[in-house]
């Protein structure tokens, strides 16, 4: 079985960027465009990884929804890595506190996107490798 990634998220095209590095890696993408979207697939379908968004439409931000995975006895264990426009210290620091287990800046290089894949999701990629050169604006 595939493992699979909940990545929360309200830019279309960031999500279509995000999906086909994760497709062509080998891993399934649950996409959600909000918090409480992204809640919903978290219960009903635990995921093994979770990319978040921080700043997302609706009442539940990224940092909210990061809060209440990390409470629930069911989902605690489930990696979250924030992806954010917002690369400084604070928001680093604001992202760990929140219950976040990794920090990736957009626009993210997609070695490190695959990188942070790899260390949190450790089963080899099934996919084939694609330029890493090249970098994702998201």
């Amino acid at each position: 079985m595939t493992q699979r990634i909940l990545y929360v998220e309200d830019n279309p095209n960031n999500m279509l960027l995000v999906q086909r590095i994760v497709e062509a890696d080998g891993y399934t993408l649950l996409p959600a465009k909000d918090g409480e979207s992204g809640w919903a697939t978290a219960v009903t379908e635990r995921p093994d990884l979770i990319l978040m968004d921080l700043h997302l439409p609706g009442s539940m931000t990224g940092f909210d929804l990061t809060r209440k995975i990390k409470q629930n006895a069911n989902l605690r264990h489930i990696p979250i890595i924030a992806l954010t426009a917002f690369g400084n210290a604070e928001a680093e620091q604001a992202c760990l506190e929140a219950g976040c287990d990794g920090f990736l800046t957009k626009p993210a290089d997609i070695r490190q996107i695959r990188a942070a894949l790899r260390q949190y999701l450790p089963q080899p990629v099934m996919g084939r490798e694609r330029d890493t050169a090249v970098y994702a604006y998201i």
